[in-house]
């Protein structure tokens, strides 16, 4: 459950970062008129979200074991090349996240109505797609399918949240540091999760590795699957306690160098994304300058 609050968290508080950011360019620039345009690109957006997490489920449902092991495998391991980029992309791009979007936004208003409910059905539903596959995902990992779905409905509502309350001005928060703390915990959960995907082919008899039942360690007698601290366990790393060395292998592969591209120092001074502005201010805001360390969003 914590792992996918996590998911739902971040991706949830990206999809309202943006969405403030329009909504707030539009109200100052005079279009107002147009919010309805918006919002129903966000609201089509939000269903073909819930419609992909649909499919995922009741395809699967309807295979046979080898192909649902082949299935659960191919998904887990594009959820976690989706996630890797997402993290990467925002690292890389928060800084001018704003005047991105502002670029789109004038190019769209030009284009006329459509293109601007396209621009936002485009920017609430990459968030919106990542989050029902990995989320989906994270179901199959742990074979349970309330409490992922639970985290990660209480993340986005927490995003709604907190999303509201930064383009009121009514909270402070270093999006920069943010960004970057909640991408170190995706990157560890993102491991388990292509971890289970090899494994799911494994299953499927497509990979052999040593086979499932060579396991490098086997922790169950310390963190019984029945406990609640080996719940906790395999939800949070998504990583069996008795993994094989296939699994093992992927694990380390992918989280110590992934871990260190994404902490190590991009080059340039590290700058906070700013919130978007309120509504009834007159001018647009400076963008924020460089600074070490990152300086909070001023209020």
């Amino acid at each position: 459950m914590l792992a996918n609050y996590l998911i739902g968290l971040r991706e949830g508080l990206e999809a309202a970062l943006v969405v403030g950011i329009l909504v707030a360019y539009l109200v100052r620039t005079g279009h107002g008129d147009k919010l309805r345009l918006l919002w129903a690109g966000v609201a089509s957006a939000i269903g073909l979200s819930l419609a992909a997490g649909a499919l995922l489920t009741f395809s699967s449902r309807s295979m046979s074991f080898k192909a649902q092991e082949t299935f659960g495998g191919v998904m887990s391991i594009l959820a976690v090349g989706f996630v890797t980029w997402m993290i990467f992309w925002m690292r890389r791009t928060a800084r001018n996240l704003k005047g991105e979007l502002h670029g789109k936004l004038d190019a769209a208003l030009a284009m006329g109505g459509f293109a601007l409910a396209v621009t936002a059905f485009i920017a609430v539903a990459r968030e919106g797609l990542e989050t029902a596959l990995f989320v989906w995902t994270a179901v199959q990992a742990t074979g349970d399918s309330a409490s992922p779905v639970a985290g990660a409905m209480l993340g986005l509502a927490t995003s709604v949240v907190l999303g509201y309350l930064l383009y009121r001005r009514a909270v402070h928060l270093n999006l920069a540091t943010f960004f970057r703390s909640t991408g170190a915990g995706l990157v560890i959960v993102a491991a388990g999760v292509l971890a289970y995907g090899f494994h799911d082919l494994q299953e499927a008899g497509y990979l052999v590795g040593g086979g499932l039942s060579r396991v490098t360690i086997d922790a169950s007698g310390i963190l019984p699957p029945s406990s609640w601290w080996g719940t906790l366990f395999k939800g949070l790393f998504s990583i069996s306690v008795a993994p094989s060395r296939l699994e093992s292998g992927v694990w380390l592969a992918y989280l110590v160098p992934t871990v260190y591209l994404f902490l190590r120092p991009s080059g340039g001074r590290s700058t906070a994304v700013q919130a978007p502005a309120r509504q009834h201010e007159p001018h647009e805001p400076h963008e924020p300058q460089p600074s070490t360390p990152a300086q909070p969003i001023a209020g």
